[in-house]
Parts: structure tokens; C-alpha cells; sequence
């Protein structure tokens, strides 16, 4: 067989095309879900970090820390099959929401905390004589002005997490990397993963230009 017959076989990834489609969808779903929820509490444990009283900084910041420094892979494998032994049970899509979630929340947490770092101490003291309640403080000062600083690393961060989604299929979750490797062995051929390739860059790629884009429309902050 030459290299289009083995690679690029036409017949073969048509035939586990429906496979792979199903493959994408539960990856979108999976990254939708991991940035949605993981952005929402990263947030929030960089408003507890800054803002609480001192017991809860010391746990958001043993969060944040334990959760950047723990590989996904590893976190995933303790999640999915070490907890089952305590008596936690969790599907293989929860299994890797939760893992992705948590390492994508301690990131998030840390970009919006040098997001809000970075504005000027006076602009809070201005709206505190002003008499303003310290949440509407958070949500109409604060938040806004970190979340342009935040946004072209935020993106980054979630490219890469949409990538490490890749990472479901070592718990059997039918992600596009798994149907893409199931395919492969029932056809004996590596060509669906090739188009796997072609789908994770196809859905990738653009992503990746709106982080260089971020990058440049906000450079000025």
C-alpha cells in the first residue's frame, strides 16, 4: 500500500466518518463545559485570594497552587480510578470536566489576579469615597478593566485546555481522539486519525489567531 492508501484512504474515513463527528461533538461539549464552568470559578477564587478574610486566601491560595502544579494526566487518573476506591464514582465525561476544570480554574484564577493587580490602587480608593458597596466595587471597577488586562492571556489558557481535551480518551471517554483511535483499530488503518488531525486543526486553528489577535488589540494594557 502507498502512502495515500495507508494515510490518507478515502474509503476508510468515510466509513468512520459518523464516528468521528461523534467524536467532535463530545469534545465541544467537553470544552464547553470545562471553560464555562473552570473561567466562573477561577474568578472566583481569585476574588477569594484577594479580597477574603485571611483563612480563605490561605485555601484558595493551596488551590490555586496544588491545581497548577498537578499534571492533567495524573489528576485525571486519581479522579477516575483512584476515588472509585473511597466509594466516588464518577462517569468518564465527569471524570474529565472535573480534572480539566479544577487546573483550568487555578490558571484563570492567577491571570485575573495579575488582571487586577495591575489597575491602579487609586481608581478603588475613588470609588470607595464615592460610597460604593465594595461588590458593585468588584463587578463595575474591578472586573472590567482586569478582564481587558486578562483577556489575550485567559484565551491562551483556553486554547490549551481545549487541547488537553485529548486527554479524555485515557479514561474511555468517546472523545475525538478515542472514536479516532477505535476507528483505526476496526479498519486497520491509520487513516481516521489523520482526519482527527485535520478536525482538532480545523477547529484549532482559528483559535489560535484570535489569541495572537487578543494579543495585539489589547497590547496597550
Amino acid at each position: 500500500m502507498g502512502f495515500v492508501d495507508t494515510f490518507l484512504n478515502y474509503d476508510v474515513i468515510m466509513r468512520t466518518l459518523p464516528m468521528l463527528w461523534r467524536g467532535v461533538g463530545n469534545t465541544l461539549a467537553l470544552a464547553g463545559v470545562t471553560l464555562t464552568v473552570g473561567a466562573v470559578l477561577g474568578v472566583l477564587m481569585c476574588l477569594i485570594r484577594l479580597y477574603a478574610p485571611l483563612p480563605f486566601r490561605i485555601l484558595a491560595i493551596a488551590f490555586i497552587d496544588l491545581f497548577r502544579a498537578i499534571p492533567i494526566l495524573v489528576l485525571l487518573v486519581l479522579i477516575h480510578f483512584a476515588l472509585p476506591f473511597a466509594g466516588i464514582v464518577f462517569s468518564a465525561f465527569t471524570s474529565a470536566t472535573l480534572a480539566l476544570t479544577l487546573v483550568f480554574a487555578s490558571f484563570t484564577a492567577e491571570v485575573f489576579r495579575s488582571g487586577i493587580q495591575a489597575i491602579p490602587a487609586g481608581q478603588i480608593e475613588a470609588a470607595r469615597a464615592l460610597g460604593l458597596p465594595f461588590p458593585v466595587i468588584i463587578w463595575k471597577v474591578i472586573l472590567p478593566q482586569a478582564w481587558r488586562i486578562a483577556l489575550p492571556p485567559h484565551t491562551s489558557n483556553s486554547v490549551a485546555i481545549a487541547k488537553d481535551t485529548s486527554l479524555a480518551s485515557i479514561v474511555a471517554m468517546p472523545d475525538l481522539l478515542k472514536q479516532a483511535t477505535d476507528a483505526q483499530a476496526l479498519t486497520a488503518n491509520p487513516s481516521p486519525l489523520v482526519a482527527a488531525a485535520l478536525m482538532y486543526l480545523i477547529v484549532l486553528l482559528p483559535a489560535v489567531r484570535l489569541v495572537s489577535y487578543m494579543e495585539k488589540r489589547f497590547k496597550a494594557y
